[in-house]
């Protein structure tokens, strides 16, 4: 069946699967090992599709609606979008799909599942890739210490506030536009087609909220006046030495990153034994869509070796 609306090759099909007491809207391409893709905010399982494409010829790679997005179930109390909530809907899909172990690739936050999924369940993953996505200890660490994190994670407060909908819906969603698609469109690596597709997805009812509560459920932010209510909950909470990632990992990053400084890879390998870093210097955030045969290349060499 075919259900998402955008635009796709021919091997993708799309899936539904009933896990962890919801229903995950999913998109696979091609047979074999599993890889899982797991996006973040504010995109859905779309951004993956020259991912879909490239590693669907010799794995089956799969790329979902997380939670609260797109086509997937989005659950009304916040917080049913804590991270133990979303490492369980993975852990759901893989059980679900007939897999025991996998390859995890995640970017923003589904890099920060990721890294979450990695730490509970190591067991259950042969590699990890995380583009562009702050491991929780590191993050939570910054967000205290580093004021151009601080300054660069304002915006958090803005989306976790009472009026977050009603900015990013306003004239035909042009915030998250701005965000994520307008600059694509004028360098040349989005399209009309690839908006419409964000803009149907955005569409879909309680989307926004969904994507919003995944901030909320957190409860992180840079501290000082105006910054979060409560403390930080789940793996933001945790002591660093509970934070240890015991998988191979890959880090690809995109060092125009505005949202997250690099210093977010500083001391990792402290708390990821195995680490493995390939910087992008002129890319940004959204190195996975500027540098989609690069990204996939160090994708493919990290997990053959």
């Amino acid at each position: 069946m075919t259900t998402s609306g955008a635009k796709r090759t021919p091997n993708f099909t799309d899936g539904v699967a009933d896990v962890n007491g919801v229903s995950l809207h999913y998109v696979a391409s091609g047979k074999g090992p599993l890889m899982m893709f797991l996006h973040g905010f504010p995109e859905f399982w779309y951004a993956w599709k020259s991912q879909l494409s490239e590693f669907g010829q010799d794995h089956l790679a799969v790329a979902l609606d997380m939670r609260g997005y797109n086509l997937s179930d989005k659950p009304t109390d916040v917080e049913q979008y804590d991270l133990w909530h979303l490492v369980e809907d993975v852990a759901g899909l893989a059980r679900h799909l007939g897999y025991e172990k996998f390859t995890l690739v995640g970017h923003d936050w589904g890099g920060v599942v990721a890294w979450a999924f990695a730490i509970a369940h190591p067991e259950q993953l042969e590699k990890l890739v995380i583009i562009n996505a702050p491991h929780p200890g590191v993050f939570t660490r910054l967000l205290r210490d580093d004021h151009a994190q601080q300054r660069a994670s304002q915006y958090m407060l803005m989306l976790q506030g009472e009026k977050a909908e009603e900015v990013l819906a306003a004239d035909n969603f042009a915030f998250l536009d701005k965000l994520l698609v307008a600059q694509g469109i004028e360098d040349g690596y989005f399209t009309e087609q690839d908006r419409a597709a964000y803009l149907k997805a955005w569409s879909q009812p309680g989307a926004l909220t969904g994507a919003l509560n995944f901030y909320r459920a957190s409860k992180i932010g840079p501290i000082g006046e105006g910054a979060r209510r409560g403390e930080p909950s789940g793996f933001f909470s945790f002591p660093m030495s509970k934070l240890t990632v015991k998988v191979p990992t890959l880090v690809v990053w995109g060092e125009k990153d505005i949202a997250l400084v690099t210093r977010n890879l500083d001391g990792l390998a402290q708390c990821v034994p195995d680490l493995t870093i390939k910087r992008f210097p002129e890319a940004s955030h959204w190195v996975v869509h500027e540098k989609p045969a690069e990204v996939n290349e160090a994708i493919r060499e990290f997990v053959a070796g």
